[in-house]
């Protein structure tokens, strides 16, 4: 980052996720671990803005219910998504959580889903066109 405000004349543009919005997602009442992990691997907002100086704006990047990118928050419309095993594959946060919990976090989804507590707790989600999540896009100018 540095290095990009070092050779940029102008804006600096990130797209990243916010560390402190990760677990706002439902899938934390699942597989609690997994988001855990992923709000670990990235810098706070504050720390990326610090690093690029200049004068920041951080907004959110809305989510479409149909995105096709396959990170977390991409299903958050269509939670069956993720009891495929391909799709938590394109989640790497999935991979470092023993196998045996990732096992037991999709049962326990699974078992929401076929008995409807998923769509009791979560089904307004199935009809929103797009979520506000953690992803978040950050433009910083030189002061």
């Amino acid at each position: 980052m540095r290095e990009m405000r070092r050779v940029a004349r102008g804006p600096v543009v990130i797209l990243t996720c916010d560390p402190d919005l990760v677990r706002n997602f439902w899938l934390h009442e699942y597989a609690p671990l997994v988001l855990d992990t992923e709000a670990r691997r990235y810098p706070a907002i504050g720390d990326i803005i610090e690093v690029l100086g200049g004068e920041a704006s951080v907004r959110p990047v809305p989510i479409p219910a149909d995105c096709t990118d396959g990170f977390n928050e991409a299903y958050y419309a269509r939670p069956e998504r993720l009891l495929d095993p391909g799709a938590r594959q394109a989640c790497s946060a999935w991979s470092f959580v023993d196998p045996a919990l990732r096992a037991e976090y999709v049962e326990r989804l699974r078992n929401d889903l076929e008995s409807g507590d998923w769509d009791r707790r979560h089904g307004a989600l199935r009809r929103q066109p797009y979520l506000e999540g953690s992803l978040v896009l950050i433009r910083t100018v030189p002061a």
